[in-house]
This record gives C-alpha cells, sequence and structure tokens, in this order.
C-alpha cells in the first residue's frame, strides 16, 4: 500500500490524482490541502477518509468543520496547515498540485521528512531550485515530475546517461492564440484565452499556455529538474500535443515520449515509477492522426517565453519576479482589468524595476515576492 499525500486536491491535478486513487486499490490518501472550495473537500474527505486535511484560510477551515462534524478528520488551515498535510507521518509520496509559491514551504518540509516528491507545482523550482534540488540531493529524497512535458523529458531520459544529453526538446501546443499577431492578440478576451485547443486546465495555467509564459515556467523548471543550461533546452511548438517532449543525444538520437492529451498519465507515472500501470484512457492512433508538425515560437509576438530565458539567464531573485507579476497580471486579466498584451507589460516592468539578488535565501524569495506584489499594486490599486 502506497499512501499519499496532495496539495491542492480540489484542483485539476488533485482531482484526477484522486480518479486514479480510485482505480488504484493499491493506494491511499492520508492527507489533502486545498484552497477555499469547502463543498468539494466535504465530498472528497467523506470518500477517501483521510486522518488529515487543510483549508487555506481560517474561515474555510471552520466551515470544513462543521460540513464533516460526524466525520474523524483533523482540519487545519493556513500555511502551518499544508506543511501538516506535506510532512504527514504516514504518507509516503507528496502531490504538490497547489498553485503559487505557497508550495514552497511545504515541499520543502516533505523533503526534510524524506518523501518522495511528485512535483506539479512549478513556482516551487522556478523560483527557489537552488534551495530545493540540493535539499533533495542531500536527503536522498526523489523530484519525479508531473508535468506533462517534463514527465516525457524524465521518461526519455530513463535508462540513458545523462551526461550525453545533447539538448532538451520541450514541446509547447502553441495555445489558443497560436499564429495570431499582436493587433490580433490586442482584441482577444478572457474567455478566448480560455479556450484551450487540447488540453483542459486551471484557469491561470491555461491564460499562462495563450501568453507562452507556461513555457517559460518549465524551462526554468527544466533547468533545475535536469540540471541543463539554458542554451540546451529548445522549446518547439507541435500544435498536436503529441509528442510532450523529447531528449536529443549527442549521437544524435531522439528520444520521445507519446500519448494522447492526458494528464492522468504523468500522474500515474509518478505515483507508480518506476512501474507502470494500465490505463483506460485514449490511445494514439497514427492513421487516423496522419501528421505531426512543428513550428518555432514567435517570441515577438508572445513576450512571455523571451522574458522568461531573460529572467532564467539573469537568475537570482529575478524568476520570482516574473513569476509573481505574471500571477499578479493573469489576475488582472481574469477580472478584466486589464488586456492580454498588458499581461508581458506588466512582467517586463516588473523585472525593471527590481534590484537583483543573486543568491537569496528562502526569506529573500517571498521578499521579493511581496515587493513584486506591492509594485503592481501600486501601479494599479490592487
Amino acid at each position: 500500500m502506497k499512501k499519499i499525500a496532495i496539495l491542492g486536491s480540489t484542483g485539476s491535478i488533485g482531482t484526477q490524482t484522486l480518479e486514479i486513487v480510485r482505480k488504484e486499490p493499491d493506494l491511499q490518501v492520508v492527507a489533502m490541502a486545498a484552497g477555499a472550495n469547502t463543498e468539494l473537500m466535504e465530498k472528497q474527505v467523506r470518500e477517501f477518509r483521510p486522518r488529515l486535511v487543510a483549508m487555506w484560510t481560517e474561515e474555510a477551515a471552520k466551515d470544513l468543520r462543521v460540513r464533516l462534524g460526524d466525520f474523524p478528520v483533523q482540519v487545519a488551515y493556513g500555511m502551518d496547515g499544508l506543511v501538516d498535510v506535506a510532512a504527514c507521518e504516514e504518507s509516503d509520496v507528496l502531490v504538490t498540485a497547489i498553485v503559487g509559491m505557497i508550495g514552497i514551504r511545504p515541499t520543502i518540509a516533505a523533503i526534510e521528512q524524506g518523501k518522495t516528491i511528485a512535483l506539479a507545482n512549478k513556482e516551487t523550482l522556478v523560483t527557489a531550485g537552488h534551495i530545493i534540488m540540493p535539499l533533495a540531493a542531500k536527503m536522498g529524497v526523489q523530484i519525479l515530475p508531473v508535468d506533462s512535458e517534463h514527465s516525457a523529458i524524465f521518461q526519455s531520459m530513463h535508462g540513458e546517461n545523462k551526461e550525453r544529453v545533447n539538448k532538451i526538446l520541450l514541446t509547447a501546443s502553441g495555445g489558443p492564440f497560436r499564429g495570431k499577431t499582436r493587433e490580433q492578440l490586442a482584441s482577444m478576451t478572457v474567455e478566448d484565452a480560455l479556450k484551450h485547443p487540447n488540453w483542459s486546465m486551471g484557469k491561470k495555467v491555461t491564460i499562462d499556455s495563450a501568453s507562452l509564459v507556461n513555457k517559460g515556467l518549465e524551462v526554468m523548471e527544466a533547468k533545475w529538474l535536469f540540471d541543463v543550461d539554458l542554451d540546451r533546452i529548445q522549446v518547439v511548438v507541435h500544435p498536436q500535443s503529441i509528442i510532450h517532449s523529447a531528449v536529443e543525444y549527442v549521437d544524435g538520437g531522439i528520444m520521445a515520449q507519446l500519448g494522447v492529451p492526458d494528464m492522468k498519465l504523468p500522474i500515474q507515472y509518478a505515483l507508480f515509477y518506476p512501474d507502470r500501470r494500465p490505463m483506460d484512457t485514449g490511445r494514439v492512433d497514427f492513421f487516423r492522426l496522419k501528421q505531426l508538425t512543428f513550428e518555432e515560437p514567435d517570441t515577438d509576438t508572445f513576450r512571455g517565453l523571451e522574458l522568461a530565458y531573460r529572467a532564467a539567464r539573469r537568475g537570482g531573485s529575478l524568476p520570482t519576479v516574473f513569476n509573481a507579476a505574471n500571477e499578479k497580471a493573469v489576475a488582472l486579466f481574469l477580472q478584466k482589468k486589464i488586456t492580454f498584451l498588458q499581461i508581458p507589460e506588466l512582467i517586463e516592468s516588473s523585472m525593471e524595476a527590481h534590484k537583483v539578488i543573486d543568491n537569496p535565501t528562502l526569506e529573500q524569495v517571498l521578499e521579493a515576492e511581496a515587493a513584486a506584489y506591492e509594485y503592481i499594486k501600486q501601479k494599479f490599486g490592487e
């Protein structure tokens, strides 16, 4: 029996993780955390019977306690609650499916307790990779990627000599706005941006995909996960999303992982690694597919990717500012207070206003995040 804890159980990755648990009798959920969706959390607790759950706010935790008054479960809240779930003594694996930098401290706590990390929280490595990866190595903890692209890279490296990697080919669907001009992007609405052609994701990640910021975050994450230079990470737009990413070796050979767009595949792979389990999911039919196409990313139109490379090359605290500014910009866009093209503009101005700290501590990372939030608040009153 493998026991798991989940941060973000009510979100897209969290609910798909629970779909896998339903079908696998040797998986057991022992702890869960979520934001504010107490109605769904109540249903999850009653079904999966964890001993510990946490909500982000005290108000949500109080509501959940009332809902579960007849049920034997401990309900915590806030950062302390997230850390308690992450470090739960009974768990073997932590699925970090929570969105944002609030995932950093719980991930550190889980690593310090020797838990295997099934990582779906990009921000943890984007902003604190210089802290997380050395700690994981010190504690002998495996970090197994759950992102479709990073899982594909991980699988393509399995059994290979990592010293012989020449280049990582990080694929991107191009999002709902692929092929559009800046003039066309100026009039794109929130509803337009949320119509992803291939993947079903949360709103924030879907907007990030439309701006290519998501791919920029994945570039930074890949740098830390696979210990490769930025110059050896090439983004390739692949509209069909069948090749989830690939690795080119020094002899010119390329290993790739292919499959239908379904996040349950990389989730399940991380939960059972190095084993593979049957999945009742779609299969690639090459005769119906007929062709796979590839394009260079348009970084002049979609500046989020170029800004991500700029932040990653400078390093230090600048990736934190990139990430934090994007979080606030996306929130403003979803509230229809800024246009789609203002997202990269806001990221760039935040980066330019920041004085970079070269090797930030965790406290300095969090301070850089807060400073970026304050900068945007002063500009927009938000």
